[in-house]
């Protein structure tokens, strides 16, 4: 019999209404199946190895980035079929739960180390996430006003009021309840496949109706194919911002009318949909039909001018557009914007939520401010938790949109942090099914391992850049490591200081007392 991780003499707060759909709904959400097309195809068409541009492995980090979330995203659906209590506290209650089950005393005596580390690290990546998002979201309302007011710009104040408004928006709606949300997100999902489908054929027509017009790769094995290593390992860890949040179903345990069964399968749907279809056609698209005459190339070099472009997807858009109809191409990049801006919405919201219920399983555990516990009586969600975090979102934006350092920096710190959670669940997943019976070696042994590896592989390229990349790029990284080493130090005097420590190593004690092993 698996753990019950809930905790001693809780009753059920949450309102069970997800179904299968609800559940991935919320996870693609997240993943926002072609926002991040248009937000961080400028920076990878910016990056550089030694001088040289690595966007012509643009395509091939993404397939590195969604094979490794693949293997993460299996180890999560893994996690949660043998551990469905895990209810909203997704991989901080399974890393407590692998060690629980295990027979050993030595093991056991790591299972709320573990769940303390896995916890304060997830918020690195899902208390920071959001903030990025904002200022995405704030950065496309520029772009729609400058083109609207035809080359006219909005200054730092204003994008930082429309952080915040974005933020409180975002904000109520999650206040609102888990319901509300997923109607956004299944609209949102909707909205934009079918229009980002669209564009990808729109862009693919194109290249087979001019087929001579300066493109930078020579044809569709140009884009599919590895050319360089170093540069596809650059090119995925900017690609892995694409693909994050699919591990977000897991926290939805306690609203699932059947966790046991739905929140392994929608892990999987989300990301196969969002990344095994969306975003690699979308990229395969985009790169095929990436040229002179579409991206106006400086000296030669498209990845140049897309690098140097506020927006190279609306500048594709609307050169396509217009050569293949005749006009109508500013108002198709504008329309196109706007999906985004939606998805951008929908995208904060999701990791939103996922957030407070981390954040609502460690405080009811005592392991953080009792004040992130509070559960609204009406709409069943962590109401201090979400205001407190719409807040923190909008500081982060007004940050991140002062500049494109400022930007990269979190975005870089969020990522780690992404890695060191994906990798650890990899982790995880090898300790929990160490010594079960049902115990397989490809499906939780290899496939784990090799996620392992990969997270492993992906973080020490993020460092590696902050040492050999030289200039802005290799500032920013470092000053995000700074940040992830703050964090980590902090959460070390935080459990230290902790005025609830007792009370939490009490519920530990007591669920430890009452584990069932497997």
């Amino acid at each position: 019999m698996s753990t019950d991780l809930s905790p001693p003499g809780a009753t059920p707060v949450f309102k069970r209404s997800l179904s299968l759909t609800g559940v991935t709904v919320n996870g693609m959400a997240l993943i926002a199946p072609g926002a991040f097309l248009w937000t961080t195809f400028q920076e990878q068409a910016a990056q550089t190895n030694h001088g040289a541009a690595t966007g012509g492995s643009m395509w091939t980090g993404l397939i590195f980035a969604f094979v490794l979330a693949m293997f993460t995203a299996w180890s999560y659906s893994q996690l949660a079929k043998i551990y469905p209590n895990a209810g909203t506290g997704s991989t901080y209650y399974f890393a407590e739960a692998a060690f629980l089950d295990r027979k050993s005393e030595a093991h056991r005596r790591f299972a709320r180390p573990a769940k303390l580390a896995f916890g304060w690290i997830s918020h690195l990546y899902y208390w920071i996430y959001p903030g990025i998002m904002i200022a995405f979201i704030a950065t496309i309302v520029g772009y729609l006003y400058s083109d609207l007011d035809h080359g006219g710009q909005l200054g730092w104040p204003v994008l930082s009021l429309i952080a915040v408004v974005a933020a409180a928006l975002v904000g109520y709606v999650a206040y609102r309840g888990i319901s509300g949300s997923t109607t956004v997100a299944l609209a949102i999902n909707v909205i934009q496949i079918v229009t980002l489908v669209a564009v990808s054929a729109i862009f693919i027509a194109y290249r087979i109706i001019y087929p001579h017009a300066g493109y930078i790769q020579p044809n569709a094995g140009g884009v599919l194919l590895p050319h360089d290593f170093v540069n596809l390992l650059y090119q995925s860890t900017i690609a892995i911002l694409l693909l994050v949040g699919f591990e977000s179903i897991t926290s939805l345990g306690s609203e699932a009318l059947k966790p046991e069964r739905d929140i392994q399968r929608g892990v999987l749907i989300a990301l196969a949909i969002q990344g095994g279809f969306c975003y690699l056609l979308e990229y395969f698209s985009s790169d095929f039909v990436l040229g002179k005459a579409t991206m106006a190339g400086v000296n030669g070099a498209p990845y140049v001018a897309a690098g140097n472009d506020g927006a190279p997807i609306g500048t594709l858009i609307t050169n396509v557009v217009d050569r293949l109809f005749g006009g109508g191409g500013e108002a198709a990049a504008m329309a196109v914007a706007l999906t985004v801006l939606l998805a951008l919405l929908g995208t904060t919201l999701a990791c939103m939520n996922t957030a407070v219920r981390l954040s609502y399983s460690m405080a009811k555990d005592k392991e953080l401010p009792s004040v992130l516990g509070i559960l609204h009586g009406r709409f069943a969600t962590p109401v201090a938790g979400v205001w407190i975090l719409a807040g923190i979102s909008a500081v982060i934006g007004i940050y991140g949109v002062h500049t494109v350092d400022n930007l990269t920096q979190i975005t870089l710190a969020s990522n780690i942090g992404t890695f060191l959670v994906y990798g650890i669940t990899c982790a995880i997943t090898l300790i929990a099914f160490a010594s079960r019976h049902d115990s397989h070696v490809v499906k939780h042994k290899i496939v784990p391992g090799l996620g392992l590896a990969m997270n492993l592989v992906e973080l020490a390229g993020v460092v590696y850049l902050a040492l050999a990349g030289g200039g802005s790029g290799a500032t920013d990284a470092v000053k995000a490591i700074i940040i992830v080493a703050i964090w980590i130090v902090a959460g070390v005097a935080w459990v230290l200081l902790n005025p609830l420590r007792g009370h939490a190593e009490r519920i530990h004690q007591e669920r430890l007392g009452s584990t069932a092993i497997s």
